[in-house]
């Protein structure tokens, strides 16, 4: 990790929780859930904030900007807070009120737009202007989070493994792709090791065709549109990052649409889980890769569960 020592709310070590009867229905033999709604803000999100906020710090940024309007402008609202420094957040105008009713209480400067690429310039003339600190991609076509705080998900991978979870499978709920390259960066260096024997297939769950476009042949810098109630993994771009990701671990994308990631998030309720949308979705893409045949029967599956389900509008 770049920072071992930092900015924490103690997030991490997040438990690996096995789905027995889960696992009976979907016909595979072993079905493990990684939840990261444990995470103290009730997102993965808190990984990357931890290291980019104490980033933040390293290089004596005053302000810290980024574009969300979901679990990234909670997380790094509360991170900053802690870390004493101002935090100014880019959001869809029609921000869910749970979201909206937290940067107020951590003491987040929100600043409100109708377009996504309209929250991108702002930050770009924060950072270029005012010498802001991005947590957040600005550029287009995007590029993903800065890298000190994508290295944060690599931890993933690293307590999975270090909790005896070493899947055939990985579905990851992905927008531009942080979670699914730290997740799959992990993996790849855990190999490298000798300390995992092989390497899991990583996939990508999108809720509407966007890398599922372009491992078809279309352009990576394209706009994809879609609609969809998966809030946490809108949007309309694709990422060279993820693309590498699965194409090397010898993945794939899969589309969940809301009524299906909906049908997860009961399934998973019943197993005691609560969790986001597009979470649920991991439950949908399990199941189409079976139906498939791209799952075998004797296979494990990790889903990894984004966040809880608190804040679903």
């Amino acid at each position: 990790m770049p920072y071992t020592h930092g900015v924490t709310l103690g997030e991490g070590r997040t438990p690996c929780l096995a789905l027995p009867r889960l696992a009976q229905l979907l016909g595979i033999q072993q079905l493990t859930a990684k939840h990261e709604g444990m995470n103290p803000t009730g997102s993965h999100k808190d990984r990357m904030s931890a290291q980019a906020v104490t980033r933040a710090l390293a290089v004596d940024a005053h302000k810290v900007v980024l574009a969300s309007s979901g679990n990234a402008a909670v997380s790094a609202a509360a991170y900053c807070a802690a870390a004493g420094l101002p935090c100014e957040i880019a959001t869809y105008r029609d921000m869910p009120e749970p979201f909206a009713r937290a940067l107020d209480r951590l003491g987040a400067r929100r600043v409100a737009f109708d377009q996504g690429l309209d929250r991108w310039a702002h930050v770009r003339r924060q950072v270029e202007e005012e010498g802001a600190f991005a947590l957040t991609n600005f550029c287009v076509p995007a590029v993903g989070s800065p890298a000190f705080g994508v290295e944060g998900y690599r931890a993933v991978a690293l307590e999975c493994v270090a909790d005896g979870c070493v899947p055939d499978h990985v579905m990851v709920p992905t927008a531009r792709g942080d979670l699914l390259w730290g997740v799959y960066s992990g993996l790849r260096d855990l190999l490298a090791a000798g300390l995992i024997a092989r390497m899991p297939r990583v996939w990508a769950v999108e809720p509407f065709a966007r890398l599922s476009q372009v491992l078809a042949g279309a352009s990576a810098q394209a706009d994809f549109s879609g609609s969809t109630a998966q809030f946490s993994i809108a949007g309309s771009t694709v990422t060279l990052q993820q693309q590498i990701a699965v194409q090397r671990s010898g993945g794939g994308a899969v589309v969940v649409g809301d009524a299906d990631a909906a049908r997860g998030v009961a399934q998973l309720g019943a197993q005691g889980l609560w969790v986001e949308l597009c979470a649920g979705a991991c439950v949908g893409a399990a199941a189409q890769l079976r139906q498939q045949g791209r799952i075998a029967p004797q296979d494990h599956v990790l889903l990894l569960l984004t966040a809880k389900g608190d804040r679903d509008a």
